[in-house]
Formats: structure tokens, C-alpha cells, sequence
């Protein structure tokens, strides 16, 4: 950056919040002066690192949403959310950014009768709110069998309507679309405060009218912020690429993106090479809402989800495992995306996607736009916009609370796997410590 500038718009975080945001600022208003901020690169962080699972899914639970709302805007929100699919196919292919795009069905499976019976009440809680009813199914033993072969697997369900994509292409194809239109992208500058009117940097300071704050995982590094979101780390392994014989032996034809009804959460997809990718939480969480050193991943994360991976498809056991990474993701205390721009301050943000940004961001990105161009708009009025939630508890009550869900979360899957019939008790006891 160089030195002093003023802009329309400044936006801290070159990430998908950041991009998209910019993004529909030029479509709708190409005379806006946007700047982009990034400590490191665009895409550096969860945007480049994730699962690449285009889901139209976000973080968020309707009972908590109808404290505030209707159920018409909860069902309004859902719609909003299921159509990022399609948007961000559109604007790839409108903007010929190769991310590897494809239409899949989301698959979560179940391999004893405790996760069998959540996978009835999760498809069954979709089946209810869902605007089509249609696009998710349960899915007998063999039935789901004969997508993935799974060890094991007692039935699932499917959502249809889904896409898997490289998130890396995705962000980085989207930050050169936003060049194109003009959007300044300061790379390696690092933001050390957040004020009305003003970004300060190590290089100079960006005065703009409207800020916003698109920094996800990384906010509880900004001054001011350290409770405002919990920085969750989750990890990532890849294999090589796997041979024809084996990918018969596993099926996994339709390219479907794979998740199971364990507490432990993983998430898989087949990639365009012919690999797996596994990923789930490995150190969940460091003291004081530390984050990673550029993605490096410990042995006994890397050990950890190689065991998931061979535990649900043990024909990859001889598989070379090429790749590992980590990442952070922003968790709100009630575990709810949220959107919104303070009228006073001029001041937004978007996040606490809690790991399914990729959809969640584009309709945050679209929502900011409307916010700051002060329209009103059905995007505007969802009920997740501008929902204040209240703050995570200072240290070490936070690092004590995560490390506790998880390990209640590992107990009850134990449990469960050596032939609990319902879902253990601890999992319950998880969820009220930390909300979620």
C-alpha cells in the first residue's frame, strides 16, 4: 500500500466475505472506490484452506433464529442460502474462474444406531424447513452402500442440490475477477486498528466512509475483538491419487461430498485428480484464540484423521497420504452466522460460518453490498442481519470449554460405537457448555 489513501469502501480481509463484498460493490456501483486489505495474500486463510464444499448450508439453529423471528424469515433465510449454489457457479462461469465446480449430492452417513437415529432426526428437521422438501432423502443400508462403500454403514442421508469445488481456484480466480473490476487488493499489510472513518496500518492509514470487517478466524487477533469470535482450528489431509481398482472398490461414482453422523466432525470430497480429502478438527483450539503458523498441521492431526478416513473406507489404508494443512474459522457464542453494518459507525462485518463459508459468505457478500448502498432489499431483511450475540468468556474459561466439548464428544463416540443405541448424553452435556 502506498502510504495514506481514501477509499469509498475499505474492506480488512481478502478472503471470500472480502471478495464477494467487493465484488457486488462494483457490479452495482462501478464509480465506488473499493480497497481490499490482507495481511498475508488473498485466499491465505479459510478461504484457500477448506473443504471446498459449496453447500448452501450455514451455521445456525432455527430455534434460536425464531427468538427473533418468524418462522417465514427463518424459511426466507434458508432459500437465501440454498441459492448461493447456483450464484457462484453463475459468477464463476461469467467470469471464467475454473475452481474445479461440480454438481454433487451431500452424503452423511451412519455406521452404528445412535448415528442412525440423528441421521433420521437431521433429515427429518431438513425435510420440515426445507422450501423443497424434495431435495433431501434417507437412504437404507444398501442404498447408501452403493454410492460410497462405506464399512459399516447402517443407511444416510442425502441433500441434493450441492457442489464440490478447490476452494484455493475459487478464491483466487474471485480476487482477479475483483482486480478486473477496478478493486484495489493491498497484499502483506497488516491492519493494527478498526475505527470510525479509518484503518491503520503498518503502512499507512485508509480512510473511508464505510469499513468492513471480513477478518472471520483471524479476529480475535484485531484489538477489541479477542471475544468477539472463537478461533476453531480444523486440519485437512490428502491422499495420492488412487487407481482405477480401487476407486471401483470404493465406488464414490457420483463424486458426492461425504460427512458422517458422528460427533467427531469430518468432511471428504473426491477431487478432480482422482484423490480424497479428509478433514476434521485436530487441535481444536489455542489458548487465547491463537491461530496457526501458516497452515502447518502436527503429526498427530495428520494420524488422527488418517485413522477417520481408513475407519470409514479401510481400502485406503495403503495410501500414501501427499498433503496436510490446517486452518481457523470463527465460532459466535451461539454458534449463528451473522451480517450487519453499524448505521453509526459505518462499520461491518460478516462470519462466525463456523466452517461453511463458502456458501455462507457469497450471501453475506451480497447482503453487505445492499447494507452499505443503504437499499432494502429481502436480502436486508433476513433475520441474521445484524443480530448482536453476546461475547466468549475471557481465558482460561474459553480454552476449557472447547477442550471439554471434544473430549465429551470422543467419549460419546466411543460409547456409541461399542453399541449405545441413542445418542450419549455427553454429546448434550457438550453442546450446553459451549452452546452450541
Amino acid at each position: 500500500m502506498p502510504g495514506n489513501i481514501e477509499a469509498d469502501v475499505a474492506i480488512v480481509g481478502a478472503g471470500y466475505t472480502g471478495l464477494w463484498t467487493a465484488y457486488y460493490l462494483k457490479k452495482a456501483r462501478p464509480s465506488l472506490r473499493v480497497a481490499v486489505i490482507e495481511r498475508q495474500f488473498a485466499g491465505f486463510g479459510a478461504s484457500g484452506r477448506n473443504g471446498g464444499w459449496l453447500s448452501g448450508g450455514f451455521s445456525w439453529s432455527r430455534e434460536k433464529y425464531l427468538k427473533t423471528s418468524s418462522r417465514q424469515g427463518v424459511m426466507a433465510m434458508q432459500k437465501a442460502m440454498a441459492g448461493c449454489v447456483d450464484e457462484v457457479i453463475r459468477v464463476a462461469t461469467a467470469e471464467g474462474i475454473d475452481a474445479d465446480i461440480r454438481r454433487v449430492d451431500n452424503l452423511t452417513v451412519a455406521t452404528n444406531p445412535a448415528q442412525l437415529e440423528r441421521a433420521r432426526e437431521e433429515c427429518e428437521t431438513i425435510r420440515s424447513w426445507d422450501v423443497d422438501p424434495g431435495r433431501v432423502e434417507m437412504l437404507d443400508a444398501a442404498a447408501t452402500r452403493a454410492r460410497i462403500n462405506v464399512r459399516n454403514v447402517m443407511g444416510g442421508f442425502v441433500v441434493h442440490g450441492q457442489a464440490r469445488v478447490q476452494p484455493a481456484k475459487l478464491v483466487r480466480g474471485l480476487a482477479a475477477a475483483v482486480e478486473r473490476l477496478g478493486v484495489s487488493i493491498y497484499e502483506q499489510t497488516t491492519v493494527t486498528t478498526i475505527a470510525k472513518g479509518s484503518v491503520t496500518t503498518n503502512r499507512g492509514i485508509v480512510r473511508a466512509e464505510t469499513i468492513i470487517r471480513a477478518t472471520e478466524g483471524f479476529t480475535a487477533g484485531i484489538p477489541g475483538e479477542e471475544r468477539t469470535w472463537l478461533a476453531l482450528n480444523s486440519a485437512q489431509i490428502v491422499t495420492e491419487p488412487l487407481s482405477p481398482e480401487l476407486w471401483r472398490a470404493i465406488g464414490w461414482d457420483g463424486h458426492e461430498l461425504l460427512g458422517s453422523a458422528a460427533h467427531a466432525y469430518c468432511y471428504a470430497q473426491r477431487t478432480r485428480e482422482g484423490r480424497i480429502t479428509m478433514g476434521g478438527r485436530g487441535v481444536p483450539y489455542r489458548y487465547g484464540s491463537r491461530t496457526d503458523i501458516n497452515g502447518q498441521t502436527q503429526q498427530a492431526t495428520i494420524d488422527q484423521l488418517h485413522a477417520i478416513l481408513t475407519s470409514l473406507l479401510p481400502q485406503t489404508a495403503g495410501c500414501r497420504i501427499e498433503h496436510a494443512w490446517c486452518g481457523v474459522l470463527g465460532v459466535p457464542r451461539d454458534w449463528c452466522t451473522t451480517v450487519g453494518l453499524d448505521p453509526a459507525t459505518r462499520i461491518g462485518w460478516a462470519g462466525g460460518y463456523v466452517g461453511l463459508g463458502v456458501s455462507s459468505s457469497n450471501l453475506s457478500g451480497r447482503t453487505l453490498a445492499n447494507l452499505i448502498l443503504e437499499e432494502d432489499t429481502e436480502l436486508t431483511r433476513l433475520p441474521w442481519v445484524n443480530r448482536k450475540v453476546r461475547r466468549w468468556e475471557p481465558e482460561p474459561f474459553r480454552w476449557l470449554g472447547v477442550h471439554a466439548m471434544y473430549q465429551l464428544y470422543s467419549i460419546a463416540d466411543r460409547r456409541e460405537a461399542a453399541g449405545l443405541a441413542q445418542t450419549s448424553k455427553l454429546a448434550a452435556l457438550a453442546d450446553s457448555i459451549t452452546g452450541h
